[in-house]
């Protein structure tokens, strides 16, 4: 494990380097630079309004001084995406107001922000929190990922969550057996790939 890394609470300042590692990672793990004609679209629904509506539940991954890596989780995803709806989701569309969909990824992205959905609607009732972590590729599978997934669900534990779930592209094999060796549990419903852990009373 790199020891000149270290992970600590997020900050707005953070928040270039959010967009940027979101950027770098959304093609699967990899970087989706050239699917996006505005670098700012995955990170104005995967990562920034995390920073911004749950701060308390943000952290980075440092090494040398640079941002490599964020976990960020939100304790309750229905009250979340309330608030994005009255505060988030109206200046992301003055942001890409007349945005035409010109590279692979567009108007997915588009999409999610004219209809925003920041959790898995099936899964979160029973599972009520969630998170997405992202590393940049350099840093994949070096036992930082385990460290941010734990110090995530420290917060939400110690804030009385009591269950959480996150999403997965069902092509990212090597994050469904990343997920799978930490415990969580798999599941699968029309599609889409989600993964869920119970995580009140210190157990797994």
């Amino acid at each position: 494990m790199d020891s000149n890394c270290f992970i600590r609470p997020a900050t707005d300042a953070d928040s270039e380097a959010l967009f940027d590692i979101c950027l770098k990672t959304a093609n699967g793990g990899q970087d989706a630079s050239a699917l996006y004609s505005d670098p700012h679209l995955p990170g104005y629904i995967w990562s920034v309004p995390y920073l911004k509506f749950a701060g308390d539940f943000a952290f980075v991954l440092v090494q040398d001084g640079r941002t490599v890596g964020y976990v960020v989780g939100v304790p309750d995803t229905n009250q979340f995406d309330r608030d994005l709806a009255a505060s988030w989701w109206p200046f992301v569309r003055q942001q890409i107001a007349g945005l035409a969909p010109a590279r692979a990824r567009d108007a997915d992205v588009i999409e999610r922000i004219e209809n925003p959905r920041s959790g898995t609607p099936w899964l979160q009732d029973d599972y009520p929190a969630h998170l997405h972590i992202n590393i940049l590729p350099g840093l994949q599978a070096s036992g930082w990922g385990r460290r941010m997934i734990n110090t995530e669900l420290e917060a939400l534990r110690n804030h009385g969550v009591g269950a959480v779930h996150l999403g997965v592209d069902p092509n990212n094999e090597g994050a469904r057996g990343f997920y799978r060796h930490l415990g969580f549990s798999e599941l699968e419903r029309d599609g889409a790939v989600a993964f869920a852990m119970r995580i009140d009373g210190g157990s797994r």
